[in-house]
């Protein structure tokens, strides 16, 4: 199952890069704000991950960004989010990934995130370890905040909702050495998981950007903790004494 999810995040990276950067084809609509987007990409996308799987596992149920969860029979769960990041998407930004997550039984058995425009394929199969473009990737073993590059991002309503993260950036960039904002749940959490981020916060997030990219995290060694249950899906992540820290340092 896990060639054929990587096959098909691959497919749909290839609709989604016939619309990146042409903006006289890319259609976009508001969902909660001027914040939360929708292009076509992401319908044409979803369309064609959805339409696979009512093909060849017709008894599977789908929960997906744009259009909610549909019931199925046989205890397996999808999770897509077909362009997370649709943001830096439609900006031209390249970090913006393609996440599918199988569960069976409410676990995520299999992860796949695509970064189509960066050439960059992250996968997991639980208990069998995760990779980058078929290599075997393990979270940094760096234990000092200091020494640490850490990523966040801002909740989407931000705009009218005071606990906006504000706070815990705040608190945390004195200590590290320094902050990235990638734009993309997913490309974050996978670059927590190769090691080219030393961790990783988040606030108001749902369970499609996270599914795929927790098991790619914890399969390459990391923890990954939600720690605001009233914020939507909020959550930490890194290698464990990184990890620690920073769940500390937040405003739980």
């Amino acid at each position: 199952m896990l060639d054929e999810i990587i096959d098909l995040a691959r497919r749909a990276g290839d609709v989604a890069m016939t619309y990146f950067r042409h903006h006289d084809i890319l259609t976009v609509e508001n969902k909660l704000n001027d914040s939360d987007i929708v292009t076509i990409a992401d319908r044409k996308c979803e369309t064609l991950i959805k339409e696979f799987i009512r093909t060849h596992y017709p008894d599977h149920s789908i929960l997906s960004e744009e259009s909610g969860e549909t019931d199925g029979t046989a205890g397996y769960r999808w999770v897509i989010d077909p362009i997370d990041g649709t943001t830096n998407f439609f900006s031209g930004i390249p970090l913006w990934a393609i996440s599918i997550g199988v569960e069976r039984d409410g676990r995520t058995e299999y992860g796949v995130v695509y970064l189509p425009a960066m050439g960059e394929m992250f996968s997991a199969e639980r208990g069998k370890g995760a990779w980058l473009n078929g290599e075997p990737i393990r979270v940094s073993q760096e234990v000092k905040l200091s020494r640490s590059v850490i990523s966040t991002g801002f909740p989407v309503d931000k705009d009218v909702n005071p606990d906006n993260n504000l706070d815990n950036l705040a608190r945390i960039l004195p200590l590290v050495r320094d902050i990235r904002r990638l734009g993309s749940a997913a490309a974050d959490m996978c670059y927590v998981a190769a090691g080219f981020l030393g961790g990783y916060w988040e606030m108001n997030l749902h369970e499609w950007d996270v599914n795929a990219a927790t098991l790619i995290l914890s399969e390459a060694g990391g923890v990954c903790t939600r720690f605001r249950p009233d914020r939507g899906i909020s959550v930490v992540c890194g290698p464990q004494a990184i990890h620690d820290q920073l769940l500390r340092l937040l405003n739980i």
